[in-house]
C-alpha cells in the first residue's frame, strides 16, 4: 500500500528552491552535475531547467540496494563518469541521503579526481537511517524513515512513474 508524503506540488517548490541555492553559490561559473542512476533521473531534469548557470551533465551508476528494500552495505559503480572533473565544479545529485554509505564512496571517489569544488545536492534526506556521517550541502526535503517510491525513487525497479513520493506501507 502506498501513502503519498509529498505531493508533486511540494517537491516543485523544493526544486525551484534548490536551484536557487546552487545558482545563489556559484554566481555565474559553469556547472557539472553528476546524477546518481537511476533514481535521480527525475529530480535532475527538473533540478536542471530551474538553473541559469552554464551546465553539463554526466552520470554514474551505483547499487546499494539491489532489489531490496534495506541498503546491502556495499556500494558498486557500475557506470562511471565519462568525462573528467579536474577542475570544475561539481554537484552529485543524488535522490535520497538514506545510510550514507553511498554517498560516502562517491564523495571519496570525486574528490580523488581534483575537481574545483563538490556538493552534493539530495532531493531527500532520511537521518534515521544514516551509518556514517554525510550531510548534503543542499536538501530539498526530509523524512523520518520508512521505504520510499516515486518521482524516480523505485522498489525493484516499480514505481518511478510516480509523480509524487510515497511511502511503502506494508499491509495490515
Amino acid at each position: 500500500m502506498l501513502k503519498t508524503l509529498f505531493t508533486k506540488g511540494e517537491i516543485d517548490d523544493a526544486v525551484k528552491r534548490l536551484a536557487s541555492c546552487i545558482e545563489n553559490d556559484f554566481d555565474d561559473e559553469e556547472i557539472l552535475f553528476v546524477c546518481l542512476l537511476k533514481g535521480s533521473f527525475m529530480f535532475l531534469s527538473d533540478l536542471i531547467r530551474c538553473i541559469k548557470n552554464t551546465s553539463t551533465v554526466d552520470f554514474m551508476r551505483v547499487s546499494s540496494y539491489g532489489t531490496a528494500m534495506k541498503s546491502k552495505g556495499e556500494v558498486t559503480v557500475t557506470k562511471d563518469l565519462e568525462e573528467s572533473i579536474e577542475g570544475k565544479n561539481v554537484v552529485i545529485v543524488e535522490d535520497i541521503i538514506d545510510s550514507g554509505l553511498t554517498l560516502k564512496v562517491i564523495k571519496e571517489l570525486l574528490l580523488k579526481r581534483n575537481p574545483k569544488s563538490l556538493k552534493i545536492c539530495a532531493l531527500l534526506d532520511k537521518r534515521a537511517r544514516r551509518e556514517v556521517e554525510m550531510e548534503g550541502d543542499y536538501v530539498g526535503l526530509t523524512i523520518d524513515d520508512g521505504f520510499v517510491v516515486g518521482y524516480g525513487i523505485d522498489y525493484a525497479e516499480h514505481y518511478r512513474n510516480l509523480p509524487e513520493i510515497c511511502v511503502v506501507e506494508k499491509d495490515t
